[in-house]
C-alpha cells in the first residue's frame, strides 16, 4: 500500500503564505492535493504547520491533514514524522508548490518502489535546454547508465566542453521512499553538500545510498516566487488543467 504526503509550510522567504497563494482562483495546496488524489495512492495526507492551510484542506473530499508546529530542515523531515504512524510501505513526498505535477508520475514512482526490493528511494527528472540549465532555480541531476543519480546541483552540469554532447536534466520535486528507509533517512545528520546546495536529496547520496531516477515527459513548475505565480497563470491560460 502507498501514501502521498504533502508537506505544506506556511512561511516562505520568497513567497509568504505560499500554499495559500491562489492560482486561477484556487489555493495552490488545493491544486496539488487534487492532483495527488487522482493518483493510485491509497491515501493522500497534507502535513502542515498552519491552521489556515488545514482549514482549506479539510474541505477537500478524501484528503487527510495533520497539523504540527515543529520546525524542520526539509519537507522530507516533516513527512517522516507523519510516516511513523502509517502502515503503508511506500511513501511519496510531493512538494506543496508543484500545482501541475502529473498523477501518472506519482504512479510511476509507486510502481518502481513496489516492483524492486533494491530501490529504497526514487525521484524524477525532465530533459531541459541549455537556457533552462543556466537558471540556478532549476536543480540539475546527472544519472548513470542504470538511471541512478550521480549528483544534484543548482550549478549547471554537466559542464559542456563539447556543447553538442551536453544533455541537461531538471530535477522534479517529488520523492518516493520505502517507509523504513524514510524513517532512517530522517535520523541522519544533515550533510556538508546538503547544507552547501540546500538540496535535501544530497543527504542520501553522501551517506552512500542510491536514488533511482525516473524520466518524465511532463515538465512541472515549482512555484517559489511571484514571477512563478504569473508563469502558472499563463500555463492555465494555455489550457493545462490541474
Amino acid at each position: 500500500m502507498s501514501a502521498v504526503i504533502i508537506p505544506a509550510r506556511y512561511n516562505s522567504s520568497r513567497l509568504p503564505g505560499k500554499p495559500l497563494v491562489k492560482i486561477g482562483g484556487i489555493p495552490m495546496i488545493a491544486r496539488v492535493a487534487n492532483n495527488c488524489l487522482k493518483s493510485a495512492a491509497d491515501r493522500v495526507i497534507v502535513a502542515t504547520d498552519d491552521i489556515k492551510i488545514m482549514e482549506v484542506c479539510e474541505k477537500i473530499d478524501g484528503l487527510e491533514v495533520t497539523l504540527g508546529d515543529k520546525e524542520y530542515f526539509s519537507g522530507t523531515d516533516r513527512i517522516s514524522d507523519v510516516a511513523k504512524y502509517l502502515r503503508e510501505d511506500v511513501i511519496i513526498n510531493v512538494q506543496g508548490d508543484e500545482p501541475f505535477l502529473s498523477p501518472k508520475l506519482i504512479n510511476d514512482l509507486i510502481n518502481s518502489l513496489n516492483e524492486n526490493d533494491n530501490i529504497y528511494m526514487s525521484s524524477a527528472y525532465v530533459n531541459m535546454n541549455e537556457t533552462e540549465a543556466d537558471d540556478p532555480g532549476n536543480v540539475k541531476v546527472v544519472v548513470d547508465r542504470e538511471g541512478y543519480a550521480l549528483y544534484f546541483s543548482r550549478a549547471k552540469m554537466p559542464f559542456g566542453r563539447n556543447k553538442n554532447a551536453a544533455q541537461y536534466k531538471k530535477h522534479i520535486g517529488i520523492y518516493g521512499f520505502k517507509r523504513h528507509f524514510l524513517l532512517k533517512y530522517a535520523e541522519m545528520d544533515r550533510t556538508p553538500l546538503e547544507k552547501t546546495e540546500e538540496l535535501e536529496q544530497l543527504r542520501a547520496l553522501e551517506n552512500g545510498y542510491r536514488i533511482k531516477m525516473i524520466e518524465s515527459d511532463n515538465d512541472s513548475l515549482s512555484v517559489d516566487t511571484y514571477d512563478d505565480v504569473k508563469k502558472a497563470e499563463k500555463i492555465l491560460e494555455r489550457g493545462v488543467s490541474s
